[in-house]
């Protein structure tokens, strides 16, 4: 089965927190990573179906741009990314989240 990535960069925790939030309740995604990306930028990732990414990222921008403060740096969506972007970048299916994995 197709499976996306898609990312959301924010200035702040909350803005963050609060896409996170969004994204795994609007679509069947599976949160894969979270970190800081640079000087109070902070960074989430999620997988899932392509169309489930799709709609979960949407959610999650709009979440982070409601909360007091809150921006959006980027956000990103890559359709079936290859086996080596898997491999180099930290957005498999870790143990850590196999449990919570949506197929």
């Amino acid at each position: 089965m197709p499976q996306a990535v898609g990312t959301i960069e924010t200035l702040g925790f909350p803005a963050v927190l609060a896409a996170a939030d969004a994204m795994v309740k609007a679509g069947s995604v599976t949160l894969v990573y979270y970190g800081l990306a640079e000087k109070g930028n902070f960074i989430v990732s999620i997988r899932g179906r392509i169309s489930e990414v799709n709609i979960a990222v949407a959610a999650g921008i709009q979440a982070a741009e409601k909360v007091y403060g809150g921006e959006v740096i980027t956000h990103y969506i890559i359709p079936n990314p290859t086996e080596n972007i898997e491999t180099v970048m930290p957005i498999n299916f870790s143990s850590k989240v196999e449990q919570f994995r949506m197929l």
